[in-house]
């Protein structure tokens, strides 16, 4: 793995090594096209539903009356509400980079409000816990099977790296907030503390990204140390089983993602983090085989993950109804977390392809239109057309068949607006001969390599709509320029026009390295094949044999009622895909009437935005 020594970018994660330099919101830009939209609604509109609501359900209020001394009357929510603060906090501190926020700027001034009100809450020795630790509630660390206590404190340290590394200079006290937690953290839970670890999760990936942010190795060590101890287990048996917790082999030794699949990502991410800053390639190599049999044999074709509701976990290998499907929104945001880390360490483009995959089909598909209604899960099959949620409403958190405006349980909504603010730092990439391009999205690029080249671009794109993606590059420099090729994207070309030369070649699926002295305007066009296709299941997968789903580009594409003009259940497939005036056209046949139609397919992130439907992705053949 390269040692890296360059200026930290504001980045969610930024190891000291590894085979790929992520690029910072200071470095790429989001200028527009699908994702630049989704950006918008998010800073305009997401964010300010997420505080109204963490306000008018007392979850923000919690912190109020630690400070005043009165809790545990009065608290509201569950045990794990501070965390949705944080997050919050995280998307905020994002959202200030991502604009340039000024010191005086309204989203300033709200995240400097809220810093105040958890800055109150903290005791003298920098716990820090609504639920826990006062006269009439559970003492500290009693309850780490369910109680969240670490949980909440890993993501009060993501909050904190995303402020560190967007406002270095702020004198706001998070990160001070933030130290002194993990500082406590350390004491207690070091190798010479309690022999124990988190029910779910967190606190590992937010403690080694808080000790790469703020130099302290001991936070990176104290990571390991809970990763490390996971598949002891200590937290007991329940009626799912320790795998729910990732607590019933050891981190090396499992053979896939088990369990419920935001823990599991979450600590995935975060033994990545430790195998990275420590040189385990051991402990590398056993996550990279994980990862494969998860997304071969555990992974919905959406890029979801979890096929259980009942404790949100992955299923079997081969277990993935499509009615059924769980997808748990934030368990689509832990795999991307998972994916990218290993992508930084290893530079492969399968990582970047789930990515890509997951983005587009599983965080893409939650937020409403207005940014101010969600999907917790993402089912593939939805066989009754549902009821519009009330608006101000808090819905119970996967009974919604429409995008609800919260939940009892809302991790999800701060989650997707954390994601969103930062989104640009999943763009690009650098390394010693120059910047790979892993997403695309109008954007621009401008960074500086190792030996001080300077490498800048443009990108222009109107993907996923046309796999047309024009760089163009606005400074002199000798570099590497290397672009993704999708797995689905064969047939791939890339053309080079400089000097008045123009340079055709193949672009093979994985990616394509374009070398030579770069000149401002010249441009490298990568047209990637977006047709419809029909993709097959893999004949293990039970619930779907004899189905096909349509695809195109990124994007899987669903039928739904309304364009059906009748249930979905009752249609067959009876020829290929075509596209007719911009729409994807699929004949079905009506299995009740026998009538043969042409249905439009839509976007399947786009599915239940006019209303109550009847959807399906995966359509019978026979």
């Amino acid at each position: 793995m390269t040692m890296f020594d360059t200026t930290t970018p504001a980045a969610p994660v930024v190891p000291t090594r590894g085979r790929l330099r992520p690029l910072g919101l200071d470095e790429v830009h989001i200028t527009g096209g699908f994702w630049g939209d989704r950006q918008a609604v998010n800073g305009t509109a997401t964010l300010t539903h997420i505080e109204s609501r963490l306000e008018s359900e007392g979850w923000l209020p919690n912190f109020d009356l630690a400070a005043a001394g009165t809790l545990p009357a009065g608290r509201r929510g569950r045990e794990f509400a501070d965390s949705e603060i944080y997050k919050y906090l995280e998307a905020l501190a994002w959202e200030i980079g991502r604009t340039d926020a000024a010191a005086d700027d309204e989203l300033e001034r709200r995240f400097r409000r809220v810093v105040d009100r958890v800055a109150a809450a903290q005791e003298s020795d920098g716990y820090l816990n609504t639920t826990f630790g006062r006269p009439g509630q559970g003492e500290r660390w009693s309850a780490l099977q369910w109680g969240h206590e670490l949980y909440c404190l890993g993501h009060l340290f993501q909050a904190a790296v995303a402020r560190v590394r967007t406002r270095p200079d702020a004198d706001d006290g998070l990160i001070d907030i933030a130290r002194r937690a993990a500082d406590l953290v350390c004491r207690e839970f070091g190798a010479d503390g309690r022999d124990a670890i988190c029910g779910h999760a967190e606190v590992e990936v937010g403690l080694a990204e808080l000790g790469r942010a703020l130099g302290e190795q001991r936070y990176v060590d104290q990571a390991a140390l809970f990763v490390e101890r996971h598949g002891r287990g200590s937290l007991g048996e329940i009626e799912w089983g320790r795998s729910y917790f990732q607590d019933d082999v050891s981190v090396r030794d499992a053979e896939a993602l088990r369990g419920h699949s935001v823990r599991a990502n979450y600590l995935s991410s975060a033994a990545v983090d430790v195998a990275a800053e420590l040189s385990d390639e051991a402990l590398l190599a056993a996550l990279r085989a994980q990862w494969d049999r998860t997304v071969e044999r555990r992974t919905y074709v959406t890029g979801g993950q979890g096929s259980h509701h009942q404790d949100e976990a992955f299923g079997d290998d081969w277990e993935l109804p499509p009615d059924r499907a769980y997808s748990e929104t934030c368990a689509g945001i832990g795999s991307i977390m998972f994916s990218w880390r290993l992508l930084l360490a290893t530079g492969e483009a399968q990582y970047a392809d789930l990515i890509e995959r997951t983005l587009f089909n599983v965080v893409a598909t939650s937020p409403g239109d207005d940014g101010r209604s969600f999907f917790y899960a993402n089912t593939l099959h939805q066989r009754t057309p549902g009821i519009p949620a009330d608006p101000d409403a808090t819905s119970p958190r996967a009974s919604s068949s429409l995008r609800a405006p919260w939940f009892e349980v809302s991790c999800c909504p701060p989650n997707v607006a954390r994601t969103f603010a930062s989104l640009a730092a999943y763009l690009a990439t650098a390394d010693d001969d120059g910047v790979q391009l892993h997403q695309y999205a109008p954007s621009s690029v401008r960074t500086a390599l190792r030996d001080g080249r300077v490498v800048a671009f443009e990108v222009e794109t109107g993907y996923p709509a046309d796999g047309g993606i024009r760089i163009t590059i606005r400074e002199d420099a000798e570099f590497t320029l290397t672009l993704r090729v999708p797995a689905w994207a064969e047939g791939a070309t890339v053309r080079v026009h400089s000097g008045g030369e123009v340079t055709d070649s193949p672009a093979p699926v994985g990616a394509v390295e374009v070398t030579r002295a770069f000149r401002a305007g010249d441009i490298v066009d990568l047209h990637l094949p977006i047709v419809a296709r029909a993709t097959a299941p893999h004949p293990m997968v039970d619930a779907v044999r004899g189905s096909v789903v349509i695809e195109r580009g990124p994007e899987v594409l669903a039928l739904e009622s309304i364009d059906l003009g009748a249930d979905v259940g009752d249609a067959v497939v009876v020829g290929d895909p075509v596209e007719r005036d911009g729409h994807v056209v699929l004949p079905v046949r009506h299995r009740a009437t026998g009538d043969t139609v042409d249905a439009p397919l839509i976007a399947y992130h786009d599915w239940a935005r006019r209303g109550p439907s009847t959807m399906r992705v995966w359509i019978p053949t026979t």
